[in-house]
């Protein structure tokens, strides 16, 4: 099958490091992985690019540069529209049509709704948040009502509506009802690319730094909706040979490692800024413990650290926030701690330094449970059944094992892409 992946917003580099590059990358392969064809039209690349992706066929429309925020608005307006026609003519040009159009909602764009009506093919509208409120509350919305327009447009012409959660899924039920298809489907990890270190599951071998101190792990964007102020709070309470490491960079930064000074804990803390995806998985092997200390209040994430802990073999400490309740509680990978009440977090992360045993136990746990449940070829399996279903040809183009089955590594070409890959 080949499949037309649509990715509008400019915030989000194919080729970034934050999370949200880090799903389009994942989706992209693990799409390749069960057979079908990639092709990316995009508004921005960045420069991390995996080995295994630089062969990725990538088209990018740039925004242009030095524009307001509604300057920048209109000019998305503009580039949605170019895109659906760069698409359309491309393919009428070369003979080679697309069997699917999935795209990762994006404000202002109705690229993928044009595409899929003018090509006749299904489209897979992939949402991870309600973008119209998130973009007021926490970024600015100048032209509130064309951002509207086009989220209904787009949401109309889809054939069917992936949300990450149920909380998204609910946003796009009661404010666009009457849609055929609106589903959810969480995020999911990579299990071969993040793998628990060596000897994990064993105390004395797995704990390999049974004898110094235990190293507490967060991995993310320096947000304020991830609640990393939080994790250093609660660290200030902690007693015991212990160090946080802190993976990622962002608008935070530099206030955290203010509060780091201020509550004297700048010997235990360490900031390691952003990693490119290729080297979150080791760093993720020198954790003991890792944390997603989510804030109270609504959170409609599905958050892909918490698969990844969960991949690396690593015993989770997260909030009681969201839908991760229900990714974490029963697996005996965790513990969940009251999102309003640091003195709960604290007590939490103190009972894991001081039980390596159970430390061991729980991590054993979390990577069963990742293999078991949360991998990203379940998760695009079922993302895509609609469309393979319904078509056998479609289906025999991806034959692999919906859970255990390995990705297909010789499917890949390492090196760079080739210059022509990227039309800016």
């Amino acid at each position: 099958m080949r499949i037309a992946y649509v990715l509008l917003d400019p915030g989000i580099g194919v080729f970034g490091t934050k999370g949200a590059s880090v799903h389009v990358q994942e989706v992209v392969r693990t799409f390749r992985a069960l057979g079908h064809e990639v092709s990316v039209f995009c508004t921005r690349t960045d420069d991390d690019i995996p080995a295994d992706l630089a062969d990725l066929d990538v088209t990018r429309l740039e925004v242009p540069r030095g524009l307001d925020r509604g300057q920048r608005e209109i000019a998305l307006l503009r580039l949605s529209d170019m895109l659906a026609d760069l698409v359309t003519e491309t393919t009428a040009a070369s003979g080679q049509g697309f069997d699917l159009v999935y795209e990762r909602y994006s404000l202002f764009s109705t690229a993928g709704a044009r595409i899929s009506d003018r090509l006749d093919v299904p489209l897979i509208m992939e949402v991870n948040a309600p973008l119209l409120e998130e973009q007021r509350t926490h970024r600015g919305l100048v032209h509130a009502e064309h951002a509207a327009r086009a989220t209904a447009a787009s949401f109309a012409g889809a054939d069917r509506i992936v949300c990450v959660s149920e909380l998204v899924a609910d946003w796009v039920r009661t404010d666009y009802p009457g849609l055929d298809d609106v589903s959810v489907v969480p995020n999911g990890v990579n299990t071969e690319r993040i793998t628990p270190r060596s000897g994990h599951g064993r105390l004395g071998e797995g704990d390999r730094r049974a004898h110094g101190p235990v190293r507490i792990g967060f991995v993310g964007t320096l947000k304020p909706w991830h609640g990393t102020d939080r994790l250093i709070a609660a660290c200030a309470g902690l007693v015991g040979d212990f160090r946080v490491d802190i993976v990622g960079h962002g608008p935070e930064a530099d206030a955290l490692e203010e509060q780091v000074r201020a509550l004297g804990l700048g010997g235990r803390v360490r900031f390691h800024g952003a990693l490119g995806p290729e080297s979150v998985p080791e760093a993720l092997r020198e954790f003991d413990i890792a944390v997603a200390p989510y804030p109270a209040g609504e959170n409609y994430f599905s958050p892909l650290k918490v698969y990844e802990y969960l991949a690396a073999g690593l015993p989770v400490v997260a909030s009681r926030v969201g839908a991760i309740p229900g990714v974490l509680s029963g697996s005996g990978a965790a513990i969940l701690t009251d999102p309003a009440d640091t003195a709960d977090l604290t007590r939490a992360l103190q009972q894991l330094i001081d039980d390596a045993e159970l430390r061991a136990e729980m991590g054993a746990r979390a990577r069963a449970d990742a293999l078991a449940s949360h991998s990203w070829t379940r998760r695009c399996r079922q993302i895509l059944a609609p469309v393979t279903d319904a078509d056998p040809a479609r289906a025999r183009a991806a034959p692999v094992d919906t859970a255990t089955a390995p990705v297909d590594r010789g499917s890949f070409v390492s090196g760079r892409r080739p210059a022509s890959a990227v039309r800016a």
